[in-house]
């Protein structure tokens, strides 16, 4: 039978709430899933602010997460009730919606003292009072409650959706980090899934330090700069990029603190800073995914980072073993992927069923994801 559901996400880039309102059927490797609508619902520069304030812990307090969670929540809420307006559709007849949340802090292996932990705000009793439907979120504890990392989440709703007999293919979704699924051909599902380091993340700090806008668009300013080698070589040398999969990592290795710390250490003009940061974020990805090649490989890029024309050709010379394509070649959308991901994830967790991938995470046994709030 299917349904309607709706999938939201929030990443690291802080752009705003992505919407994905959805068809769905079936479950695990079955499942069927249609995209009927995509919306992203930008964050009002005040919101942007506080979430960056909660993302320092020099000026992030208990009281600001505490309403910053609240606020969230009524965001994601609107969100819903916008897309199924939108569509003519009442939200109390959703199945589910389905939310990350936003991230705050990620610490997989635990950090000075403190123990394997995970903070995503966003309320999902604020959500389902709003939409009045079920809300199924918080997806990352379960799987670090096992051993798990908590992190890379969508390799599972990879599987159901890009998987081929013949090929392999990885997909490199570039974000404000850069996250890899790799999917051996032949239906195996013993998947490897990671972060491959920045994905937008630098490239955009030095956008709006540079600039005073949010991103490199197409790629323009990367164009007109030249790498600069040896900041270059210094950048990949970072503790992370040497790091084996699985892994992860976030704004606590490359957010703006690092950013700033690399223009007080380096002096290069705009637009070369901007271009070796892409190189960064290109070279990163194809040292991290090169050695996942096997027989006749495909590339696909999702996200932000896909649209950045000067990136993509980073990739295809530095990859030209592969056959690189983007999430529209395949008829997908490379901006709704991780709200429809967690569509999929919603659909495990509402039929009771696993879907974390313990080959990409590191936890020891499949478990069901997520905390479920009902509406009543």
């Amino acid at each position: 039978m299917t349904h309607y559901a709706v999938g939201l996400m929030s990443g690291t880039s802080l752009d705003g709430v992505d919407a994905a309102l959805v068809e769905i059927s079936g479950v695990n490797l079955e499942t069927k899933v249609r995209l009927i609508d995509f919306l992203t619902i930008p964050f009002l520069p005040k919101m942007k602010k506080q979430i960056e304030k909660s993302l320092s812990i020099e000026e992030s307090s208990n009281a600001l997460l505490c309403s910053l969670n609240v606020e969230l929540g009524e965001v994601f809420g609107e969100a819903v009730l916008e897309i199924c307006k939108k569509n003519n559709l009442d939200s109390s007849t959703l199945l589910f919606v389905a939310s990350h949340g936003q991230t705050i802090f990620h610490m997989p292996n635990g950090l000075d003292g403190f123990v394997p932990s995970t903070l995503q705000l966003g309320e999902s009793s604020v959500i389902a009072e709003r939409t009045k439907t079920t809300v199924i979120s918080d997806f990352r504890y379960r799987d670090m409650a096992v051993g798990g990392q908590g992190a890379p989440i969508v390799p599972y709703s990879e599987l159901v959706l890009y998987q081929d007999a013949k090929v392999t293919r990885i997909l490199q979704n570039i974000g404000g980090i850069g996250n890899a699924t790799i999917l051996p051909s032949g239906g195996e599902t013993d998947t490897l899934a990671f972060d491959t380091g920045p994905g937008n993340m630098i490239i955009d700090e030095l956008c709006r330090h540079f600039y005073q806008v949010e991103y490199d668009d197409e790629g323009n300013f990367a164009r007109q700069g030249m790498v600069n080698e040896e900041v270059l070589e210094s950048l990949m040398a970072h503790p992370y990029i040497q790091k084996k999969a699985p892994k992860t990592t976030g704004r606590e290795d490359f957010g703006k603190e690092y950013t700033a710390n690399l223009l007080k250490k380096y002096q290069l003009s705009a637009n070369d800073w901007i271009r070796t940061a892409t190189m960064f974020t290109a070279k990163s990805i194809a040292e991290t995914i090169a050695p996942f090649a096997k027989g006749k490989t495909e590339l696909i890029i999702g996200g932000g980072g896909s649209y950045n024309k000067v990136l993509i050709v980073m990739l295809k010379e530095l990859l030209p073993e592969m056959t690189v394509k983007t999430q529209e070649d395949l008829g997908y959308s490379s901006e709704a992927k991780e709200a429809i991901a967690m569509a999929i994830l919603g659909n495990q967790t509402y039929h009771r069923l696993p879907s974390n991938v313990p080959s990409a995470t590191g936890a020891f046994r499949e478990v069901i994801l997520g905390k479920v709030t009902y509406y009543s």
